[in-house]
C-alpha cells in the first residue's frame, strides 16, 4: 500500500510529501517535472524502484511547489524556493542530514542544494541530469535553440496526451498500459500552461558555477545510451564536483525506474550504504513467443460483448494448454494474446504453429512473434531486452504469420523447419538491426 500523503509549510505554500522505509540513511527524491507523488504509484515499474530505494533508506518523495499534490505556485518557483520546498519537508519529517537524489529536471536544484547547505546533505546522487540546461560556447552538451522551441511548442500543443514517451523511454512507447499512465503523469503533474512555465524556467538552469563548492560525497549516473540526455553532462558534473564518483550505466531510456532499474538501485544503495542486499534476480536463456489476435477491435464489435467475451476466454484457455503441452511456461494474457516461455526454440515454433492453425479454424487469425535470449525471471513474470524484442517482432507478423528473429532460425539449423526471409527490420526501442524470418 503506497505511504500516506502529508504536507509541509514551506513559508505560505503547502508541500505533499510521502515518506517510508527503515534504512539508516535519510534520502530524497526529487523526480523533475514530471512528478506527482500518488500517481506515481500505479505503475507498477515506478513503484518496485521506489520501494527498491525503501528497502534501504527511509525514502523522502515530494512534489515541489506548482506540480503534483503540493499548492500551485502564484509565481514560477526559483531553485531557492524550491530548496525551501526540501527543508521545510526534512524539518517535517525530523531529518537533520540526508542523501539527496536529483533526477532529470531536479540536478541542478540538488546540487545547489548540496553546495548551500553541506550540513543537511550526507550525500548528493545525481541521475541522467545537467550543470546547464542550455548550450554554450564553452558548454557543448546543452540543448540548442531549435531543439528549446520544439519542446516549448510540443508542451504547449499535445501535453497529457502521452507524446512525450517516445523522447524519453523508447522501450516503453508502444505499451498502451504504459502511455496511459504517462499520459496522465503529464495532466496530473502540471496543466500544460504550469508545465511550459516550469520548462521555460528549467531551460535556463545554469549551476556551473557552483559545482566545485560541493563537499557532499557524489555519484553521478548516466545510462551511455540515454535518448533524451547527452552523455557529456554527466562527464562534466563529475568532472567539476569534487570527488565526485562517475557510473556509466547501459541503456537508452531516461526514467530510472525504465530499463534495467536494478543497476540504478544496486550504485544507489552500495554509494550510500556500502552494501548490496537485494539478490541478483535469476537469468536464463529462453525462447519467447508473443501472440495477438488480428483485428481484436473489430471482432469484439462485430460479435458483441458477450460472445467477445466467450472468445477469449476459449483463447486463453487453448493457449494455455497447448504451450504447457509443448513444454511451455505460459507467462501471462495480454488481452488479446499471450506471452509464453519455452527452454528450447523449436518447442517454441511447433507451439505457434500449433495456435495458429487452431484459431484460424476458429475465425480468430492470430500473428506470432518469436525470440531467443537472456530473461530475467521476476517472482510470476519475466523481463529483459529479449522480452521487449520478442513483443516487437511479433509487431511486424502478418495476420497468420510466425515471424521469427535470425537467432531463432539459426539454432533450428538442421531440424525440417523452413523458413522465408522478410528482410532487415527496425524494432522499435531495440538496437540495432534485426533480420526477420517467417516460418514457412
Amino acid at each position: 500500500m503506497p505511504p500516506q500523503t502529508r504536507y509541509a509549510k514551506s513559508g505560505d505554500v503547502h508541500i505533499a510529501y510521502q515518506s517510508f522505509g527503515e534504512g539508516d540513511v535519510d534520502l530524497v527524491y526529487l523526480a523533475g517535472i514530471f512528478s506527482h507523488i500518488e500517481l506515481q504509484w500505479e505503475q507498477p515499474l515506478y513503484a518496485r524502484f521506489l520501494n527498491g530505494l525503501g528497502s534501504f533508506a527511509r525514502l523522502i518523495t515530494l512534489d515541489t511547489r506548482g506540480t503534483g499534490l503540493s499548492d500551485r505556485a502564484p509565481e514560477l518557483p526559483l531553485l531557492e524556493e524550491q530548496m525551501d520546498d526540501v527543508t521545510a519537508v526534512l524539518d517535517a519529517v525530523g531529518s537533520e542530514r540526508a542523501a539527496i537524489l536529483g533526477v532529470s529536471q531536479s540536478g541542478p536544484m540538488a546540487a545547489l542544494f548540496a553546495a548551500t547547505y553541506p550540513r543537511r546533505t550526507e550525500a548528493l546522487v545525481l541521475y541522467g541530469t545537467y550543470a546547464s540546461a542550455r548550450r554554450r560556447s564553452d558548454y557543448p552538451w546543452g540543448r540548442d535553440s531549435d531543439w528549446v522551441d520544439g519542446f516549448f511548442s510540443q508542451i504547449g500543443g499535445q501535453w497529457g496526451h502521452g507524446s512525450f514517451l517516445g523522447q524519453v523511454a523508447p522501450s516503453m512507447a508502444e505499451d498502451p498500459s504504459f502511455r496511459k499512465w504517462w499520459g496522465r503523469l503529464e495532466r496530473y503533474g502540471n496543466a500544460p500552461g504550469n508545465a511550459l512555465a516550469f520548462a521555460k524556467a528549467h531551460t535556463e538552469d545554469d549551476v556551473r558555477h557552483v559545482l566545485g563548492a560541493v563537499s557532499a560525497p557524489t555519484l553521478v549516473l548516466q545510462r551511455t545510451g540515454d535518448v533524451y540526455r547527452d552523455a557529456g553532462q554527466a562527464a562534466f558534473l563529475a568532472d567539476q564536483i569534487p570527488d565526485a564518483t562517475l557510473v556509466r550505466l547501459s541503456g537508452a531510456d531516461h526514467p530510472p525506474y525504465v530499463g534495467d532499474q536494478d543497476a540504478v538501485l544496486d550504485e544507489i544503495e552500495m554509494f550510500l550504504t556500502g552494501t548490496r542486499s537485494r539478490q541478483t534476480a535469476e537469468r536464463v536463456l529462453a525462447t519467447v513467443m508473443f501472440t495477438d489476435i488480428v483485428g481484436s477491435t473489430d471482432r469484439a464489435v462485430e460479435v458483441g460483448d458477450r460472445r467477445w467475451r466467450e472468445l477469449l476466454q476459449l483463447h486463453d484457455a487453448t493457449s494455455e494448454a497447448t504451450v504447457i503441452r509443448h513444454r511451455g511456461r505460459f507467462v501471462d494474457s495480454t488481452g488479446d494474446g499471450i506471452l509464453a516461455t519455452f527452454d528450447g526454440p523449436a518447442r517454441a515454433i511447433r507451439c505457434a504453429l500449433e495456435l495458429r492453425d487452431e484459431f484460424s479454424s476458429i475465425g480468430l487469425p492470430i500473428r506470432c512473434g518469436l525470440h531467443t535470449g537472456e530473461i530475467e525471471l521476476s517472482g510470476d513474470g519475466v523481463a529483459g531486452i529479449a522480452v521487449h524484442t520478442g513483443a516487437r517482432i511479433a509487431d511486424k507478423a502478418q495476420p497468420g504469420e510466425v515471424l521469427a528473429s535470425r537467432t531463432v532460425k539459426d539454432l533450428v539449423a538442421g531440424s525440417a523447419i523452413e523458413f522465408d526471409t522478410r528482410g532487415t527490420h527496425e524494432l522499435k526501442g531495440i538496437p540495432d538491426s534485426w533480420q526477420l524470418f517467417a516460418v514457412g
